[in-house]
């Protein structure tokens, strides 16, 4: 009887201390499930206005809004869709895809003076959200 009681003792301290001191590449991975934000990398296809973007303006575009702080993110009511993929009034986007994992992702950008709204639409899913990146806003803005 004693040796169950110790047995089941060690086996939740190394289940306890498993689950609190996970491995670094782990905690990487269960917080990347869970990012909105994420970094782009230099295979993705920029295109503003149907012309693609290439070279160093690409590399700057991409470490600006790498460089972004995400604000917040914005519910999206089921049939408004199109409202916030093409607003009205509002200049050319910049469109941004490329593939995350398995899925194709894109990317809408809505330059903005106080925020950037990203789109972001995979398979049938859409999520909204903005974030300020200055260099990105001040470099497009002045274009």
């Amino acid at each position: 009887m004693t040796w169950v009681v110790i047995l089941s003792i060690v086996v939740v301290s190394a289940l306890k201390i498993l689950i609190t001191c996970l491995p670094t590449p782990v905690i990487k991975w269960l917080v990347g499930k869970f990012e909105l934000h994420r970094s782009l990398n230099m295979d993705a296809e920029i295109t503003v206005g149907g012309e693609e973007i290439k070279g160093a303006e690409k590399e700057e575009l991409i470490a600006n809004f790498n460089k972004g702080t995400f604000l917040k993110k914005y519910y999206i009511h089921p049939g408004s869709e199109r409202y916030f993929l093409y607003p009205e009034g509002e200049e050319t986007p910049i469109k941004v895809d490329f593939i995350e994992g398995k899925k194709r992702v894109s990317l809408w950008l809505y330059v903005y003076r106080d925020h950037i709204d990203v789109i972001k639409q995979y398979s049938e899913k859409m999520i909204a959200y903005s974030i300020y990146s200055n260099e990105l806003q001040s470099g497009m803005l002045a274009e």
